[in-house]
């Protein structure tokens, strides 16, 4: 679905957990995301309290629809007191994607993802749903995202499944043995998410940074205590191997992971023009750097898992 291995992810310019994001700075970015030729885009019926990341993308996707692949994802929504549930009923999968469709005022996803499973619902269930999207034309392709391997396989008996989405960056590499080779095995497509671990590896973010108040990234383990301190010290490495082969830590740490046999695409995030124009320029890697990466990422991963709880 893309021939660079980018696609643009939109969660950062809904704005709920990024601070700071204006419309006017998305429309920025997802313009600039388009003149440096990203033609694939990830949305999602949950990514923004009412609907902003598909409004947006419609702007700039409907009037040359053939140009671009719109992946979209539905089970998760907002409560009106900004609570995220997850619903996984037919009643809930089937409004989410044709609300979804009339926000961005297209007629069809090329590819929709069960946003994740519904502990509350039968897999079938909303399996049968995703079907029956599939099968009115609102959707030409299926996936599902944020499952476990059990899951993936149940699910994958109950629907025409062709892609799944993961986690995969340089430190946290257990969706390749779990998710990544068993779909590499059988043909379905595999786009990866948290490339950059929300930054933390595009090299910006600083040992003593501090975040502003509303910043949901303080929150996650990697980035506290040893586990961070571990990634800093790798990034200082990568930053030597940056400079050699002329590219920036955030195209290597993107580089790496659609360098992974399996990996279809990488779902990279941006808020600002100039982000995305950085991550566009990220490639699949020749042998010589992608060995000079692993013998930085490896023992940082170890040490990384060793520091977690």
């Amino acid at each position: 679905m893309t021939k660079s291995g980018i696609v643009m992810g939109l969660w950062p310019i809904a704005g709920i957990t990024t601070v700071g994001v204006t419309k006017d700075a998305a429309r920025e970015t997802i313009r600039a995301a388009v003149e440096a030729g990203v033609t694939t885009f990830d949305t999602a019926y949950s990514y923004g309290y009412d609907g902003e990341s598909d409004r947006l993308l419609g702007e700039f996707v409907r009037a040359e629809r053939d140009r671009f692949t719109v992946m979209g994802k539905v089970g998760q929504r907002w409560t009106p007191d900004r609570r995220r549930v997850v619903d996984g009923s037919s009643r809930q999968l089937i409004a989410d994607a044709e609300e979804s469709l009339a926000r961005m005022k297209l007629d069809q996803f090329d590819l929709l993802y069960l946003h994740s499973p519904d502990p509350n619902v039968p897999l079938e269930e909303s399996a049968a749903a995703m079907e029956s999207l599939r099968a009115r034309g609102l959707c030409r392709q299926l996936g599902v995202c944020n499952v476990s391997p059990p899951q993936l396989d149940q699910l994958a008996s109950r629907m025409d499944l062709h892609a799944i989405q993961c986690p995969l960056n340089l430190v946290q590499t257990d969706s390749i043995a779990t998710l990544i080779d068993p779909c590499r095995s059988v043909g379905r497509s595999v786009y990866t998410y948290w490339a950059l671990m929300k930054g933390l590896l595009a090299g910006k973010i600083s040992r003593d940074h501090v975040f502003a108040e509303g910043d949901s990234r303080p929150g996650y383990a990697i980035y506290q205590g040893q586990p961070r301190q571990a990634i800093h010290d790798m990034l200082d490495q990568l930053s030597l191997i940056a400079r050699q082969f002329g590219q920036s830590v955030a195209q290597l740490a993107v580089g790496w992971v659609i360098s992974q046999p399996g990996v279809t695409g990488a779902l990279v995030g941006a808020r600002r023009p100039e982000q995305i124009r950085e991550l566009a320029g990220a490639r699949p890697m020749d042998a010589e750097l992608l060995a000079a990466v692993n013998r930085v990422a490896d023992p940082t991963r170890r040490r990384v898992e060793d520091a977690l709880p």
